[in-house]
């Protein structure tokens, strides 16, 4: 959340122009949104009334259009400024201009001679730039002014500029900043932001230029009920971005993938249009063209963008072209952008602005090919990884997801493949959950039991109201989701180890993941021991999956119930008779054990008798959640919130209370 200090100031609507004209009065040309053309586009700004008061825009895969008329009153009363997502220009065209002269050159009798051009450039100032266009300047900055050799054109313009941010509010379809970490609240780079509320903006500072702009303005300070909505507001707009890319680990996900079968099917719909590359704020790409006189004498040199997915950009001396393929360029830039980019110069190139998608005039949206060519390899990283965003996280906000197909598990149990939902709620990692509701019911937690490319799979017991309404829907039928929520298992602690996975009942659901994690990389962990229990045969889930992982010879699973039938032929009793005589190497095992409480309990006591470090064992606790985001009090255990601090807990982390009841 924003920090907005106490020393913030208030700015009413009417007095924007104040601003402008302090900007203005210092020689510097402001720049700022405007509506031309039916669209937002960054020009020169003279005062309050050029801006694009009440305007709003609606953006998709291949769509934008303005919501509201281009005409607006004067002086904005009554309609919010910056009440719109992104511009198809960015600040680059200013920093990095389409087309700068490089210089000039003569040849004389066989002499030769260059010049080099007048880099003095205008000061300017640069009114509502977004988080993720600041983050996008950073970017530029690493490039073109931070490494061994420099753009001297764009040092001059980028050290020019005055920056005045504005906190984004309402963000687009096409945004995700907030997977990229660049938005949407606006932390460094600015010399002013200015947070819009109806009536006005708070003002805070991020530079000394900016202290000196707002000394000269003479603002009163901020009060405290204005600063407490201000924080708010890019809190609100990040809940808004429901279809994000979980970008954890991506870089190398996509970058394993470069025979991918996709490139060559996204290339059939791509034009090759440039579009992408052309609203991007971060590509740098370039060509120089040459311009001289009938003689040759007097030549100049014109340096311009360029785009890799243009034919041309990867030709070679004789005719040749080593990315040939419009599916070797499209890899080119997808792979640069969010893959290589991060090894040349330490971040990402892509700041989630959204434009290449809006601009793309097939529709092609870059979430869903990273979702498609890279999707999330849970836990396949063996490191730790920063969490996905949750998708419609604060109660009474919910994404949809589609009932695709349903599987009886039990007589009381079924498994729900839900799909057509936002991108960011696949990128969840096992152990999590998310809250499912139904309209006329309450909101029930529910672990994740597989992700499966575009599509997951929850597996519900009906036990109350909620569970019975959700297990009883039919195909095409719709759901409302929050999450991912809480932490999961940290299987990239156990590399190299050996593995002890215990269930209990309903418990395998959200073990199941997790296993699928392990056999997808089993060659990364010594021994795997696998222990199931159940009251009955009846009650055992997966049974396709439990005969897969029986038959593997690199996983040692048993299978004990409570009360056996005619037909069981397997031991019956208490699962942690199973493990009781297991061969296991205290000093390189770990423990991820989810079931029935009092199994748990006894559980980890038994493995704590192997020698297990309390450390090692990581247990899932259930208990009541209505908000899952830790603030209606109803999951307390202790000095922890279950949805928020868990639900995965080590044994140390929970210590003596997790023997005692009623905690």
């Amino acid at each position: 959340m924003v920090n907005v200090t106490s020393n913030a100031r208030w700015l009413p609507r009417p007095d924007l122009d104040r601003l402008i004209s302090v900007l203005r009065t210092d020689g510097r040309t402001v720049i700022g949104p405007t509506v031309a053309d039916g669209a937002i586009v960054y020009a020169e700004v003279a005062s309050a009334a050029d801006l694009p008061h009440g305007v709003r825009d609606e953006q998709a895969p291949g769509r934008y259009r303005l919501k509201a008329p281009t005409s607006h009153p004067a002086d904005g009363a009554g309609a919010r400024t910056f009440d719109f997502a992104s511009s198809p220009t960015s600040w680059k065209r200013f920093t990095f201009p389409p087309r700068v002269t490089l210089g000039g050159a003569t040849r004389t009798d066989g002499a030769v001679s260059f010049t080099e051009p007048d880099r003095e450039v205008p000061p300017l100032a640069f009114l509502a730039v977004r988080a993720c266009d600041l983050a996008a300047l950073r970017i530029q900055d690493r490039v073109l002014i931070e490494g061994p050799f420099t753009d001297d054109d764009y040092r001059a313009r980028r050290s020019s500029a005055l920056i005045v941010a504005v906190e984004c509010s309402t963000p687009s379809g096409t945004c995700f900043c907030s997977s990229m970490g660049t938005g949407p609240d606006v932390r460094t780079g600015h010399d002013l932001v200015l947070t819009e509320l109806d009536d006005g903006f708070v003002v805070r500072s991020g530079s000394p230029v900016g202290d000196d702009l707002l000394e000269r303005l003479d603002l009163e300070p901020a009060e405290a009920e204005r600063r407490a909505a201000a924080a708010d507001v890019p809190t609100r707009a990040r809940a808004a971005m429901v279809n994000t890319v979980p970008a954890a680990g991506l870089s190398g996900r996509l970058l394993a993938q470069l025979d991918d079968p996709r490139w060559a099917e996204v290339a059939e719909r791509c034009l090759a249009c440039t579009n992408c590359t052309l609203v991007c704020p971060t590509c740098f790409c370039t060509s120089v063209t040459q311009t001289s006189d009938l003689l040759g004498e007097n030549a100049a040199s014109q340096r311009q963008w360029d785009s890799c997915f243009t034919a041309g950009f990867s030709s070679v001396a004789g005719g040749g072209n080593f990315r040939p393929r419009l599916q070797d360029r499209y890899r080119q830039w997808l792979t640069h952008k969010f893959g290589t980019w991060v090894e040349q110069f330490g971040t990402s190139g892509c700041v989630g602005c959204g434009r290449c998608i809006t601009w793309c005039p097939v529709g092609i949206d870059v979430r869903e090919e990273l979702m498609a060519i890279a999707p999330p390899e849970h836990l396949s990283a063996i490191q730790p990884a920063e969490a996905s965003p949750p998708v419609a996280a604060s109660p009474g906000r919910y994404a949809i997801g589609t009932v695709i197909s349903i599987a009886r598990e039990t007589v009381d149990t079924q498994t729900l493949v839900l799909g057509d939902m936002p991108i960011s709620l696949l990128g969840g990692t096992p152990g999590q959950f998310l809250m499912v509701d139904l309209p006329g019911f309450s909101g029930v937690p529910i672990s994740v039991s597989r992700y499966r490319g575009n599509e997951i799979e929850l597996t519900i017991r009906a036990a109350g109201a909620t569970t019975r309404a959700v297990t009883s829907l039919r195909p095409g039928q719709q759901v409302g989701l929050r999450g991912p929520l809480g932490r999961g298992w940290p299987l990239e602690v156990s590399s190299g180890r050996d593995l002890v996975v215990v269930a209990g009942g309903i418990g395998l659901a959200p073990l199941r993941p997790l296993i699928d994690g392990i056999v997808a990389h089993r060659a990364r962990f010594g021994e795997v021991h696998l222990y199931i229990g159940a009251r009955t045969p009846g009650d055992l889930l997966f049974a396709a999956d439990r005969a897969a992982w029986a038959a593997r010879n690199d996983i040692d699973m048993e299978v004990i119930v409570d009360r056996g039938d005619a037909a069981w032929t397997g031991p019956v009793g208490v699962v942690t008779q199973l493990f009781d005589h297991a061969p296991m190497t205290s000093a390189r095992t770990s423990a991820y054990v989810c079931g029935p409480e009092k199994m748990m309990q006894a559980s980890a006591r038994t493995l704590a008798g192997r020698g297990l470090m309390p450390e090692r064992v990581f247990l899932s606790m259930e208990r009541h959640m209505e908000c899952g985001i830790g603030l209606c009090g109803h999951c307390q255990m202790g000095r922890f919130f279950v949805c928020r601090d868990g639900p995965v807990f080590t044994r140390a982390e929970l210590g003596e209370s997790f023997e005692l009841e009623g905690i």
